[in-house]
């Protein structure tokens, strides 16, 4: 088993309602849900919504200020348009604005949006990375 994966990636949330409503906003359906977490399957992974302070107490640091936006999870589409159709809608159903999407220095196409807690997302189209029919992304093999 390679060690390169992540199989769940949970978010602490103020606020597990309105985070669960916002992601279901977005289209997200939610498969699973226990007492106190939500979980969204995604390709091969998953997405886990639980509340700060019970993710603090889990990790064996019950009080500690957790906090958000120092790390980016990201979307990566087929095309520009799809990028912007994403983007719109996220802003639309409680997103913050963080950077819209503009051409970018590395040859693509992205912007940045926080969810209702403050978690920063990243929607791009890399013309260099093709993904897969179901939208899934394996990087392309290095030819050096």
């Amino acid at each position: 088993m390679t060690p390169q994966r992540v199989t769940l990636t949970t978010l602490g949330v103020a606020d597990l309602e309105k985070a669960k409503a916002f992601y279901d906003a977005l289209g997200w359906v939610a498969t699973e849900r226990a007492p106190g977490v939500v979980f969204y399957q995604m390709h091969g992974a998953v997405l886990g919504l639980f509340p700060l302070t019970e993710l603090a107490k889990d990790q064996g640091r019950p009080g500690a200020a957790l906090g958000t936006g120092a790390m980016t999870l990201a979307q990566n589409f087929a095309t520009e348009a799809e990028v912007d159709q994403a983007f719109d809608r996220a802003l639309a159903v409680g997103a913050t604005l963080l950077k819209r999407p503009e051409k970018v220095f590395w040859g693509g196409y992205s912007g940045y949006y926080a969810d209702p807690d403050g978690h920063v997302w990243e929607l791009a189209h890399n013309p260099f990375w093709p993904l897969s029919e179901d939208g899934s992304l394996t990087l392309p093999a290095d030819d050096a």
